[in-house]
């Protein structure tokens, strides 16, 4: 079927299909386009022999080569795959960060007219201080200058023509592609492709529409709002949509420009210290962060401030996710191997974990860092070869996180090269935990697990008395006599009514929890109602449970 998928999509997509193979032959891959029998789809019987440079690289400069020919879709993948460091060996990984797409601007002349249609209006009357010459251009994008009627600098970033459809054409070969791949490699299915291919399209499709990077940019210039130490450019809504984004233009210092660094009067260590602690925020706290935190999307700014640029790429993390990487934070601090196995295989996702293996990394792990986390991307790659080794499949957003924070640290280490991003972290950790176990956040769980429990306890009886009618009518297969189904039935039925009483006993005192906390005194901060009413509910489930158990 794959096959049969794949010559359907080629009749659409030809030319890029033939283009991909040439390219994977140029740079060496021939085993892969035999494996996936792709070379039926050149004009002639050979594109080429192997270009010289490829023949002297490594595998992994050969796939890093092939993709940054291949274009923004290719690239993309690579840059994912370079986050997989649970997944591939630290040579491919270091191979594929250093992906760039380097490219030829697009001339002003063929890019105007699509400006125009989305502005609704000739550039100069919108802008009349534009510069028609990129000062950036990039595979996605190419980024221009411009000055607003009163006089405020901004830039305008451009999507570049007939991107979208190139790049969905590339997505429908791909997917086909990595259905055959998998087909015939079965051992690909640790790796998990139709997941990584399901990332790349919701992350190129995401940076495709540059109204999202805009609230992506908002939604973390909120989080910093209450810090006079960050600058997040503003957006300028009015003139922004899918294929171009205004915002307002930031002038400063690279942090590996030691000469500009120095001719704005930069202290470097209180710079890092604040770019550490705004990107630590935005994972702990805010839950958005940015995934690309590399020194040309941060500026040292004149008046003391960091600017963080380019919100294209970022990370989220959901609620759980981020009590999960406390979690994890606070195992490797306290050096708890049998914490840190346990939390690594409640964040992992699927797999067939080596629990051994799993134990043993762990210990060597924590050994090996006793003294301390010093090195936070030597600790890092530790942590990534003791997932591998365990066969565990870490979620994509973490995995993005970790990517992310070994580039920060590298970044920073070029305005500080003392700096301690561990030890920067850890007051954050020490405050979330503290939040994590107040009395306000263990009320508002305790109100979510009663509303929880009210649910489920008035399904219960009725779940059960299913349960029950199909024992009796024979439709659930099991080990029992006939003579005796009678009496278990009858048996049954009393200790479901039992179990019944017990959870809608708990969950009636439950479902008082939002009153019982807001009414009476309080102790210690902990309303003495509430807590009350919570043992109670626990109190009469472990009772009438030992109940139950005892007249089995």
């Amino acid at each position: 079927m794959p096959m049969l998928q794949t010559a359907m999509v080629a009749v659409r997509d030809r030319q890029r299909l033939q283009e991909i193979v040439t390219v994977l032959l140029r740079h060496g891959l021939g085993d892969i386009a035999d494996r996936l029998a792709l070379r039926q789809w050149l004009p002639g019987s050979h594109a080429g022999g192997v270009h010289p440079a490829a023949e002297a690289a490594t595998p992994p400069q050969r796939l890093r080569m092939a993709l940054e020919q291949l274009g923004p879709t290719f690239v993309k993948l690579g840059q994912m795959l370079a986050t997989r460091a649970d997944l591939l060996p630290p040579e491919w990984t270091r191979e594929l960060e250093r992906l760039h797409a380097g490219v030829t601007p697009v001339p002003w002349d063929e890019i105007a007219p699509q400006v125009e249609e989305d502005l609704g209006a000739p550039v100069a009357t919108v802008f009349p201080g534009f510069v028609a010459e990129p000062i950036a251009a990039a595979s996605m994008a190419q980024v221009y200058r411009a000055a607003l009627p009163d006089g405020r600098m901004v830039v305008l970033k451009v999507r570049r023509p007939g991107l979208r459809r190139r790049i969905d054409a590339d997505l429908r070969l791909l997917d086909q592609l990595v259905a055959m791949a998998s087909e015939r490699w079965p051992e690909l299915g640790r790796y998990r492709p139709s997941d990584v291919m399901a990332n790349l399209a919701a992350a190129l499709r995401e940076e495709l529409d540059f109204t999202q990077e805009g609230r992506n940019a908002e939604a973390i210039a909120a989080e910093m709002a209450r810090r006079d130490d960050v600058c997040i450019p503003a957006i300028h809504w009015a003139w922004t949509s899918e294929r171009l984004l205004v915002m307002d233009f930031v002038e400063g210092a690279a942090p590996g420009d030691a000469a500009a660094l120095a001719a704005i009067g930069a202290d470097g260590p209180r710079l890092a210290r604040n770019g550490a602690e705004a990107f630590l925020q935005m994972v702990l706290e805010g839950g958005v962060f940015h995934a690309d935190p590399h020194p040309g999307n941060l500026f040292a700014l004149p008046d003391g401030r960091v600017a963080f640029i380019d919100f294209g790429m970022v990370g989220r993390l959901s609620p759980r996710r981020r009590q999960q990487l406390l979690s994890l934070l606070a195992a490797i601090v306290r050096g708890d191997a049998d914490a840190l196995s346990a939390v690594m295989l409640d964040v992992s996702e699927g797999g067939t974990p080596d629990l051994p293996a799993l134990a043993a990394a762990a210990e060597r792990f924590v050994a090996r860092h006793a003294g301390g986390v010093h090195d936070l991307v030597q600790a890092l790659d530790d942590f990534m070869a003791m997932v591998r080794d365990a066969r565990l499949f870490l979620p994509a957003d973490l995995a993005l996180l970790f990517k992310a924070l070994a580039t920060a640290d590298g970044m920073l280490r070029r305005l500080d090269p003392a700096i301690d991003l561990v030890a920067t972290v850890a007051p954050l950790v020490r405050r979330e935990m503290l939040a994590r176990y107040s009395a306000e956040e263990i009320g508002r769980r305790g109100k979510a697990a009663a509303a929880q429990l009210y649910d489920v306890a008035g399904e219960v009886p009725q779940v059960l008395r299913l349960v029950l009618h199909h024992l009796k009518q024979g439709k659930v297969q099991a080990e029992l006599e006939v003579k005796h189904l009678d009496r278990v039935s009858g048996a049954m039925e009393r200790a479901a009514t039992r179990l019944a009483i017990a959870i809608v006993a708990a969950a009636f005192i439950l479902g008082l929890a939002p009153q019982l906390l807001a009414l009476g005194p309080t102790w210690r901060g902990v309303p003495v109602f509430g807590l009350l009413g919570l043992v109670l509910a626990v109190g009469s489930l472990v009772v009438l449970l030992w109940s139950f158990r005892r007249r089995r």
